[in-house]
């Protein structure tokens, strides 16, 4: 008897660890519940845009420029070759994004908490923070071009939307602990050509992003589809074809289709203490894949951001604290640093950021929390075509740094 409580006692605490594991392997995935013009709603695990499936991933739009801020900074002064000609009072050939009052946007799924729908190709988002803000269609994740919306529905399973089908979509922690029937989400290593190793959840070539979905190639004259599953690593072999290594060691050189050659569209990178990073082919060595950890990240794990904050610092030794609006654009810990590592492009959260420091005219020395630096270029966020770094005070003054003037910024 006492044998047989132990052993029943053994698979209770099995079975409650088995379903904390299946719990844990949704505290990653992107859950919600979406209500349709029609008055219907459903909850589940939310595929969104094909690519974007995890809290890491990122909802890319337009955002408006307030007014107030659209006047043309000094950096921008004298500046003809940048700032075109005036025809009939009319800006031609200008740069700047001073005059459009938009500028690209994205921010990370985990940050929102509700969106609606208040146009065809537009957006209002409410942040965890209680922020609103407007995000217009700048990629294929708003708007009638998007390509894919499916919920994995609690009670009627894998449900496909239109973007016209949309009202409202509500964001939460996963409350349900089923598995995706869609499959896993990528996660692995990506190793570049220079050497350089990126870890986190993979968008394969802006389409595949579940274990799934398929891997489309020709071996031998032979059509191949093979399920992302199966795969243990990709790596380059050519301009126009990649070695496949599958699960029990057979391998095999794919050519002929997007996901194996130099016209796949990219593979997307969306680290947690980074930010997101796309390598196209020709920087591409290998991926390896894994099992993403179970307390890798969860909806809990981010704030829905707050003004950014920080001491900037000028080559003369001046010095100013407050509010902080970075190339009068971004001014919010959630939006995005863009520039360029080693052919490498980079968005870097600027939660994540601890200091930008100006290495030259064209490029920019970024630290990130963890301790790592990338030295950015070919990007008015990191060169010298900043429009101007904007501090308020405490006293509510607004001094504006221009490039040339600028050393480095320290960010609370």
């Amino acid at each position: 008897m006492k044998n047989l409580k132990v052993l029943l006692l053994t698979s209770i605490i099995v079975f409650l660890l088995a379903g904390a594991s299946y719990a844990a392997d949704n505290a990653h995935r992107i859950y919600g519940k979406i209500t349709t013009v029609d008055g219907d709603v459903f909850e589940g695990l939310i595929r969104w845009d094909k690519n974007e499936a995890s809290w890491v991933d990122m909802l890319d739009g337009t955002k408006d420029i307030p007014r107030k801020n659209r006047k043309k900074s000094k950096s921008y002064k004298n500046r003809s070759r940048r700032d075109g000609i005036e025809i009939f009072g009319v800006r031609i050939g200008s740069n700047s994004t001073y005059f459009s009052g938009g500028a690209q946007s994205g921010i990370r799924f985990g940050h929102i908490e509700s969106f609606e729908v208040i146009g065809d190709n537009e957006i209002l988002v409410k942040l965890k923070s209680g922020e609103e803000v407007e995000l217009s269609n700048g990629s294929t994740d708003i708007g009638t071009d998007i390509r894919e919306i499916i919920i994995e529905d609690l009670h009627e399973g894998e449900i496909e939307l239109e973007w016209d089908d949309l009202e409202t979509v509500e964001f939460f922690a996963a409350r349900s602990n089923e598995k995706s029937a869609l499959g896993e989400r990528l996660y692995g290593t990506l190793t570049t050509r220079r050497g350089d190793e990126y870890t986190g959840v993979i968008g394969w070539d802006f389409d595949e992003a579940l274990t799934n979905d398929i891997l489309n190639g020709e071996h031998k004259n032979r059509s191949k589809k093979i399920k992302f599953k199966r795969i243990k690593a990709i790596e380059r072999y050519s301009s126009n074809g990649a070695v496949v290594f599958l699960e029990g060691g057979k391998e095999m050189v794919l050519r002929g289709t997007n996901d194996v050659d130099d016209s796949n569209r990219g593979i997307v990178i969306s680290n947690f203490e980074i930010g997101e990073i796309l390598v196209e082919w020709d920087e591409f060595d290998k991926l390896v894949f894994e099992e993403i950890p179970s307390n890798s990240f969860s909806y809990n794990d981010f704030d829905g951001g707050k003004r950014l904050e920080g001491t900037v610092y000028t080559e003369d030794g001046d010095s100013y604290t407050g509010f902080i609006r970075w190339d009068n654009d971004e001014e919010y810990s959630w939006e995005l640093l863009d520039g360029n590592y080693h052919n490498v492009k980079f968005q870097i959260e600027f939660s994540k950021i601890k200091e930008i420091r100006k290495k030259s005219y064209r490029s920019s020395i970024v630290t990130i929390h963890n301790g790592e630096s990338f030295r950015l270029r070919g990007s008015n966020d990191v060169d010298e075509d900043n429009k101007g770094i904007f501090i308020i005070d405490k006293n509510g003054d607004e001094v504006e740094i221009e490039w040339d003037e600028f050393d480095r910024v320290e960010f609370k």
